[in-house]
């Protein structure tokens, strides 16, 4: 296939990309600086900038993947901050549906990520798609980038929105804010230990929007995460088994939002999720159980 890519050099897109390259499809993407990938050697792949004729790019695609977004880990969110995680969403998911609507021939189908933190914190209940959205600030950056995305659908476009658990990977994400403390002998659970954590393995997740893509009865929101999250408190301790390092030196939730504000939120908040609409279409998870995550990432 031919597949247009924002966001596709951020920690997940780079993975993502690797997968699609290595099975042989075209991809073009978009990035600030294409410059910076003029040594990238890999033949079916092409950047291009935001400020170029994006429609004609469209136009070629047929799929186009939607993941553009300022980080949310490693940083106090500060009111600049925050504007900048909501604005990088929508304003480019604005930017990616404008094109596909002016499109002479817009492609099949649009994934365009959201986050599990869409759901907000909610304690012991299991989720599915279903459920209404929370209500901080994670919450409503979610409701709004789902908002931008759905007007695609206006001009027949399908749409699926993954709303992405915890990333898994040894080089990203929460794994690289939680793994030195781990490798000093200080790890353990972040917060209460007794939130739930909605993570999924990285090879998963690239899986989960491929296969988002090709299942054409695949539509709007779905939890991209494993189907079977666990508690902080499990998670630290199997962390540490596997690092054959203690889990015993407890972050409280205060002192982490002491230093980190309302960024504590994604790694504090408690989501049970369950992928329902992912299992209903037939996904398998390669990595269901966090013990065979953890055996591959480390």
């Amino acid at each position: 296939m031919k597949i247009f890519i924002s966001g596709g050099t951020g920690f997940i897109g780079s993975y993502l990309r690797m997968m699609l390259l290595q099975q042989g499809h075209l991809l073009t993407l978009v990035t600030r600086d294409p410059g910076k990938y003029a040594s990238e050697t890999a033949q079916n792949q092409e950047f291009v900038s935001w400020d170029d004729d994006l429609v004609n790019a469209i136009e070629q695609a047929d799929a186009v993947i939607n993941l553009a977004g300022s980080s949310i880990f490693g940083q106090r969110w500060t009111e600049e901050v925050k504007q900048r995680i909501y604005e990088s969403r929508i304003e480019s998911t604005r930017h990616i549906v404008e094109a596909i609507k002016a499109a002479s021939e817009p492609p099949s189908v649009l994934v365009s990520a959201s986050a599990a933190g869409y759901y907000g914190d909610r304690g012991d209940d299991v989720l599915d798609e279903s459920e209404e959205p929370g209500n901080d600030f994670l919450a409503n950056v979610c409701v709004d980038w789902e908002k931008e995305a759905q007007k695609v659908t206006e001009d027949a476009v399908r749409l699926a929105i993954p709303r992405i658990g915890i990333v898994l990977q040894r080089d990203g994400g929460a794994m690289e804010q939680m793994l030195p403390a781990f490798k000093c002998f200080v790890g353990g659970p972040v917060g209460s230990g007794k939130q739930y954590f909605p993570w999924i393995h990285m090879h998963d997740l690239c899986r989960g929007i491929l296969f988002a893509i090709q299942e054409e009865q695949m539509e709007g929101p779905f939890n991209l995460n494993a189907p079977n999250p666990v508690t902080m408190g499990a998670f630290a301790n199997e962390l540490g088994s596997q690092l054959h390092r203690p889990s015993f030196m407890k972050v409280p939730e205060f002192a982490l939002k002491l230093v980190l504000g309302d960024a504590a939120a994604p790694i504090t908040n408690s989501l049970r999720l369950q992928p329902k609409k992912l299992q209903q279409h037939g996904f398998e998870f390669q990595y269901p159980h966090l013990v065979s995550a953890f055996g591959d990432i480390l």
